[in-house]
Parts: structure tokens; C-alpha cells; sequence
């Protein structure tokens, strides 16, 4: 099989590439590892915790233990199913601080700055929320939609939060990011609307667009060009040719451990595996970088939160409503306000996100035994911290070695005690007087650092952002793995585009930034350039003397 373009991974940004490349009159293949994303627990969007956790549609990747975190092994899920992780995340969506986008931009992305990118944001999204519309897109493949926002918890958050001092937004993802408000969501039509619903499928429409499923095993390279990617396809392996590049949008797991199977990355732990070098980028696979969060939990005095339906026939009813109507609780996934705040005076922007949910239930789905209550899940947005992905060996089937070295740095543990003491003047506002019962987690006796420490070394998880492992840089940057077009830097035909070339991880929730490095790589790939809009985000007025 030969096309001009060969993707791997049918996630956020390959997706996006596989449309826009069709779109321009460019023969497609995407390879994919995962299978179909029908049926109701990937579309219904109050089913999310089930497709995460479930074998059929994600990888499964553990992180090594982790030292700081009383080694803990941490879950790492990827999605493997087309549409990749938008098929199984909550679908929350951020695009991030416009800060975020100039600080790649300052530190060697060039192109990337937020006047670059926000045109970019744009123009793949139909917005369906209410606010200044003249920062958002009205026509693109993604739909962004807002959940009803019926619940009183729900509406108590935002109050709190405006009790305690901090601004309120009417749209974190427009002008103003900082304050409390309603949060926006890749959901349309009752449905989740993933990658693959909004580009992907489109995609597959046009005859110059094919998805082969099987298991990328390397990067086929010739005198120093990729030519195409060898696959293991119903148990024999064959190579997908690509006339013009190879392009790798398999995760920021994924995408550095292909680049070191094909002989690209550092040339130490290269050989260590027995792999040829074909160009050695110490960068390969460093800078890894990820939200971390924990949960605030409170017992609620009145039957408000969504505990009701945390039964059989509970969610029995949500789940039939949904499947007839796609309207009710399945049509939302219950993220429906937020925060970003920052942790301190002299900071220009938020470094602290916040999800409400109105219900008091773990990672795993587990209602807690309290009953009706309320949580907040609160971490820092820029970890100091940075781990690695390196290779376990030279077997294409094995997992990746994952290390994020979490809480490695004193700041991080300085942040997150601030996460909680902030969050829990929140929950003392006025706005929840009327439902607060008391402090189910991590408790009101633990108030120390010492106790504080204890309660994020037990509790901390991952919020699933794993990025920056091919670092976009300067062509002089020795740790830079593509350059700021996303080609690999010291091979031909070439590129990277997924969240591994974040330089830093962005505010917020990752799938909206990943979608944009598939959009902007493509028109580089096709030679083309939105123009620069130069909108000025939000920054509060006082932020050098004032955390609010």
C-alpha cells in the first residue's frame, strides 16, 4: 500500500491531519493499532470512566514506580481506538493560556506564539456557548458545546468562587481565562464528539483517505529519508509506503518510543538495545511532563448531588434516556464548571485548574459511602518536574519504560498545599453553607504540611496529560527533537505532531492543544499560513501585588 502521506495514529492531531491533507487533494493512510469506536460507552458522554477503563480501548501503560509518590505505580491510559485518547477522555476542553502559546514560542518554537495559534483554535470549532463569539470558530469540524448547568452545586461553585475573591469568566477559552465559569466540552448532540466523530470519519468519506488497522513496528528509513512505516497487520508484517513523508501522531508515549525503534533518539540507550543509530537526539523521549491532581471531597446536608442515580436503575435510566433521546445526565459528563486561579501575587497567569463535580466518587467509579456530596479536583498547572519515556527493549510490542518523576521538586509539593488550602476556602464560602456537611477528604484534622504531604503521596493521580517528549525547538537546541514545522530534526521526510512536541505543558486539559498541532502541522505540511491575529488575552490588572 503507498500513499503521499502516512500517519500513525488516528488520535486528536492525526485525525485532524488525515482531514485537512485529504481535504487538499493529498492520498491518506492512517494506521491505526485500535478498533471501532461504536457502541454506547465511548459516545455516551456521562459513560466515560468505562472506555478508560477498559482493555479493548486503551493501551494500559502503567508508569514505573514512582519514588516521591510512596511508589506507587501510576495508571497512564492511552487511547487505543480510532479517535485515540478524545475516544476515551472527559471531554473537557481547553485551549490553553495565550501565555502558554508565547512561552513556546520565546523558548524556540518560533510560529507558535498565541497570535499564531489562536487563528488556528478557530478555525477548527463550531462554538455552541454564549460570550464574546469573536474569539471563537464558527464553522470547524469540532463541536464545543456547554452541559445545562441545572444543578444548584453546580451553580454554588461559581458563586464560591466569586465569594472568595476571584474574577468570574464567561469563557475561559476567549479573552479572559482566569476566574470561575462554566466549562466547555467536546460534546454535541448528546454525543461525545472525538477526533474521530468530527475529522476522521469525514475523512474516510473521501477516496483518497484509507485506515489500515495494525501495529506500527518502525519508521522504514532510506539514506537518511523515512520512506514509509513497517506494520505487523493480522500476524504478518508489511511496509505502508509513503510518497512524501511519514508522519507520527502516536501519542506522546507512542511517538518517542517509534522514533527509537527506527534508530532515532539518544545514541547511548539506542545501543544499550541493540538499535542501529540513524540520528542521535538526546531529546527523544525526554521533558516528559503531566498534570497531577487530587480530589476534595465534601458531604453535602441535602439530596442534591447526583448520588440518586448512583444505583442500578439510576444509571439504567440515565443510560435509556440516552440511547432514545440522547438528551438527559448521559448527555453531559458533569464537568460543567471550573476555576483557573492563581497561587500566588506576581504571577501574570492561572496556575492552579479546578473541575467541579456535583457527586463525591473516586477515579474508579466508587460512590462515597457518605452518600450525596460534592468534589473538586484541584492540582498545579506547571510542574517543575520532568520525567522520561525510554525503551524496555527492542520488541515493538512492549510497553514503553514510563518515569514522570513526579513531585521530584520542592515547588511542586509548595503548590500543591496550596491547591488544598485554597480549595477548601472555597468550600467554606457562603454559597455552600446551605449544603456543607463536612470534609470527607482529605479530612478537617489534616492541616499540617506533614499531614498534607501524606495525603498527596497517597492520593495524588495523574489527570492523564502526559506530554513533551519530542520537544519542538531551535534546530540548534541539542534536546529538540522537531523543529518548529515538526520535522524531526536530522531526517528527511519526517514529522512529528501530537502532544509530544509541546516545549511545556499547557493550562488545562490537553485534548484542544493536541487537536491544534494536527491542524497548524498540517497547513505546514501544505505550505500554508493562517495570518497572526493579535488578540490580547486577559491578565488582571494588579497581578503583581494581588493572588486575586
Amino acid at each position: 500500500m503507498r500513499a503521499d502521506y502516512v500517519i500513525v495514529g488516528a488520535g486528536s492531531a492525526g485525525c485532524a491531519m488525515a482531514y485537512r491533507l485529504s481535504e487538499a487533494g493529498k492520498s491518506v493512510i492512517v494506521i491505526e493499532h485500535g478498533g471501532t469506536d461504536f457502541g454506547p460507552f465511548i459516545q455516551m458522554p456521562a459513560a466515560l470512566s468505562y472506555p478508560m477503563n477498559m482493555a479493548r480501548y486503551d493501551w494500559g501503560y502503567q508508569s514505573e514506580p514512582e519514588p516521591h509518590l510512596d511508589n506507587r505505580r501510576l495508571a497512564c491510559p492511552r487511547g487505543k481506538v480510532i479517535g485515540g485518547s478524545s475516544s476515551i477522555n472527559g471531554m473537557v476542553y481547553v485551549r490553553g493560556h495565550a501565555r502558554d502559546y508565547d512561552h513556546w514560542s520565546e523558548s524556540g518554537a518560533d510560529g507558535w506564539a498565541y497570535a499564531d495559534v489562536l487563528p488556528y483554535f478557530k478555525r477548527m470549532e463550531t462554538w455552541h456557548g454564549q460570550g464574546d463569539a469573536s474569539w471563537r470558530g464558527k464553522d470547524g469540524p469540532l463541536h464545543v458545546s456547554r452541559g445545562p448547568r441545572t444543578n444548584p452545586l453546580v451553580k454554588a461553585f461559581v458563586e464560591a468562587g466569586a465569594q472568595a475573591g476571584y474574577e468570574t469568566t464567561a469563557d475561559y477559552n476567549g479573552e479572559k481565562q482566569e476566574g470561575f465559569g462554566p466549562f466547555d466540552a467536546t460534546i454535541y448532540k448528546g454525543q461525545r464528539w472525538s477526533a474521530a466523530n468530527a475529522y476522521l470519519k469525514p475523512a474516510l468519506k473521501r477516496e483518497n483517505c484509507t485506515l489500515v488497522t495494525g501495529l506500527a513496528q518502525r519508521i522504514v528509513i532510506k539514506d537518511g529519508r523515512a520512506t514509509g512505516v513497517q506494520i505487523e497487520r493480522k500476524g504478518k508484517s508489511e511496509t505502508i509506503h509513503a510518497n512524501s513523508e511519514v508522519i507520527l501522531a502516536a501519542s506522546s508515549l507512542n511517538s518517542p518510543k517509534l522514533l527509537m525503534l527506527s534508530g532515532i533518539g539518544p545514541a547511548a540507550h539506542l545501543a544499550e538495545n541493540g538499535i542501529d543509530v540513524v540520528a542521535d537526539r538526546p531529546g527523544v523521549g525526554q521533558n516528559l511532563q503531566d498534570h497531577l491532581e487530587l480530589y476534595l471531597q465534601m458531604a453535602s446536608k441535602l439530596p442534591v448531588s447526583l448520588y440518586k442515580y448512583w444505583n442500578i436503575f439510576g444509571k439504567a435510566l440515565i443510560g435509556a434516556q440516552w440511547l432514545f433521546t440522547k438528551t438527559g445526565l448521559g448527555a453531559s459528563n458533569q464537568f460543567e464548571t471550573c476555576g483557573f486561579i492563581r497561587s500566588k501575587a506576581g504571577l501574570d497567569y492561572p496556575d492552579i485548574q479546578l473541575h467541579f463535580l456535583p457527586i463525591a466518587v473516586r477515579y474508579d467509579g466508587q460512590a462515597s459511602a457518605e452518600g450525596h456530596g460534592y468534589q473538586a479536583h484541584v492540582g498545579p498547572m506547571r510542574s517543575p518536574s520532568r520525567g522520561a519515556v525510554t525503551l524496555r527493549d527492542a520488541n515493538p510490542t512492549s510497553a514503553p519504560v514510563i518515569r514522570f518523576n513526579y513531585m521530584s521538586e520542592e515547588q511542586d509539593w509548595i503548590d500543591f498545599r496550596k491547591c488544598i488550602r485554597l480549595t477548601r476556602e472555597i468550600f467554606a464560602q457562603d454559597a455552600f453553607k446551605p449544603y456543607s456537611k463536612h470534609e470527607i477528604q482529605p479530612g478537617i484534622d489534616m492541616q499540617s504540611d506533614e499531614d498534607l504531604d501524606a495525603f498527596i503521596r497517597e492520593h495524588a493521580e495523574s489527570a492523564y496529560h502526559p506530554c513533551g517528549t519530542c520537544k519542538m525547538g531551535s534546530v540548534d537546541d541539542p534536546m529538540a527533537v522537531v523543529d518548529p514545522e515538526c520535522n524531526v530534526i536530522g531526517v528527511e521526510g519526517l514529522r512529528v505532531a501530537d502532544s509530544s512536541i509541546f516545549p511545556r505543558i499547557t493550562n488545562g486539559n490537553l485534548n484542544g492543544p493536541s487537536i491544534l498541532v494536527g491542524e497548524k502541522a498540517s497547513d505546514h505540511i501544505l505550505g500554508k499560513k493562517l495570518p497572526r491575529e493579535n488578540a490580547q488575552a486577559w491578565i488582571h490588572p494588579n497581578w503583581e501585588t494581588e493572588q486575586r
